[in-house]
């Protein structure tokens, strides 16, 4: 059993302190091109992440050493590597006491795997979508992804941890013959119980047939819908920037105007905006899984502490900022950990459709991709549009116009928002191969800063 590997990895190790980490995943995949499946199939792979912790005079020097395991003595070898890195490594500056020792009544369950017939149901939608792209003369891409990994965590300070991520994906782009006229859809699930393919391929058949009238634009600020899509890929770079250490320093837009302070308590938007993380709406793990420290954001040494649902951002005004329990202590805030999910819901009952109906002119997005911080002091980002820029006028879609580069604040957006949807979960586009789960609104800003045209298509 992989637990009791990892009881063996823990009782090899001559560092003053072992953390174990053990992930045992299950993928099947489904892919498509030009209307035509490609590729199928289904694969196992087993990792471990051993953490290796020297102390001296209580503070952490840690040895992080992670690859795959296929036997009790593999996972002894990375334990004897971590270890050997230790005493050379030099003292962390997020070392903290590893975490009270929780331990789990299912720690020594076996792995829960997937198959490919996960994807029955929605294969045979698959199916009829790239029959009817083929009749009409359009090319439908795309792929189906799902993973079950089970985690297990363990500590010589006695933590047993054990839990089960479930994880999937869709993404269907169609095209027009020659590749200019583009839509997509994607969406995220747990079991593709609730993935409906039919409904998918009509709404990305319904958005391509929007970009048969085509309008050339120029550069400019425009009102602009970004649909849940994009907002959620705008929040989880803003989410990634948030540590409250960075903060005190004066690294990031979430410094405040004394130094040492943040601008928590601060309003960023006039919407009533409330941003949550954590186990709960969303799937998330409920303890913390760091098999690499980010720094100022998560630690390896918080590995198999709590996590929490927290509010981020509560009625347009921000709350709290994330921690490592080494930064908290320091700087005298609450430990405050990141989970890989975010809803952000500002309580309004209104439609994408409502929005579109409700502008006399104004640009519609998809989706966004190739975002890049250009200054990390206001989160100024740049990126491109993708897969659908439409324009709405008198609250109709009267065509696709072309594609833009952009050069926004994510922050001086939910300044500049004037109206939300409702929430809805979304897929990403940009981050989703880390971030597969969010819950986001439609937001409006009527000025969104379309720098320059892209011939990007």
């Amino acid at each position: 059993m992989i637990t009791d590997w990892i009881e063996a990895g823990l009782a090899a190790a001559t560092s003053d302190e072992c953390i174990v980490i053990v992930r045992d995943t299950g993928e099947a995949n489904l892919r498509w091109a030009i209307n035509m499946l490609t590729t199928n199939g289904q694969m196992h792979h087993r990792s471990a992440t051993v953490i290796a912790i020297r102390r001296t005079d209580g503070i952490g020097h840690a040895g992080v050493l992670s690859g795959p395991v296929t036997s009790e003595d593999d996972l002894r070898r990375l334990v004897a590597q971590a270890c050997a890195a230790a005493l050379d490594a030099p003292a962390s500056d997020d070392s903290a006491p590893l975490p009270e020792a929780t331990v789990d009544a299912d720690f020594a369950d076996e792995a829960v795997g997937t198959t490919i017939a996960v994807f029955s149901d929605f294969a045979q939608g698959l199916g009829r979508a790239l029959r009817a792209s083929r009749d009409a003369g359009t090319e439908t891409f795309g792929y189906a992804e799902h993973h079950v990994s089970t985690v297990w965590l363990a500590t010589s300070a006695g933590a047993r941890r054990r839990t089960v991520e479930r994880s999937g994906k869709v993404e269907l782009n169609a095209k027009h013959a020659d590749r200019i006229g583009s839509a997509w859809v994607g969406q995220a699930t747990t079991d593709f119980a609730d993935v409906d393919a039919d409904a998918l391929a009509a709404e990305v058949t319904r958005r391509l047939a929007w970009c048969e009238n085509r309008i050339e634009l120029p550069a400019g600020r425009y009102e602009t819908i970004l649909p849940p899509s994009a907002v959620a890929d705008l929040m989880i770079l803003t989410y990634w920037t948030a540590s409250g250490r960075d903060a005190e320093q004066g690294r990031t837009v979430f410094a405040g105007k004394e130094p040492g302070t943040t601008r928590v308590g601060e309003t960023l938007s006039p919407l009533p905006l409330t941003l949550t993380s954590g186990p709960g709406v969303l799937p998330a793990a409920p303890f913390a899984i760091v098999e690499g420290s980010a720094p100022g954001l998560t630690s390896v040494y918080d590995s198999g502490s709590p996590a929490e649902a927290i509010d981020w951002l509560r009625d347009g005004t921000l709350e709290r900022l994330p921690y490592t329990r080494a930064a908290a202590a320091a700087s005298g805030q609450e430990y405050a950990f990141p989970s890989d999910n975010l809803t952000l819901d500002a309580g309004s009952s209104i439609t994408l459709d409502e929005m579109i109906r409700s502008t006399t002119r104004g640009l519609l997005l998809t989706c966004l991709w190739y975002i890049r911080e250009v200054d990390i002091s206001s989160l100024l980002v740049t990126g491109l549009t993708r897969d659908g820029v439409y324009l709405v006028e008198d609250g109709e879609i009267v065509g696709m116009v072309n594609n833009f580069r952009f050069n926004e604040s994510p922050v001086d957006l939910l300044h500049r928002a004037v109206q939300a949807s409702a929430t809805e979960q979304t897929l990403c586009r940009e981050w989703n191969d880390w971030f597969t789960f969010t819950k986001m609104p439609a937001l409006r800003v009527p000025d969104f800063n379309m720098s320059t045209v892209s011939k990007a298509y």
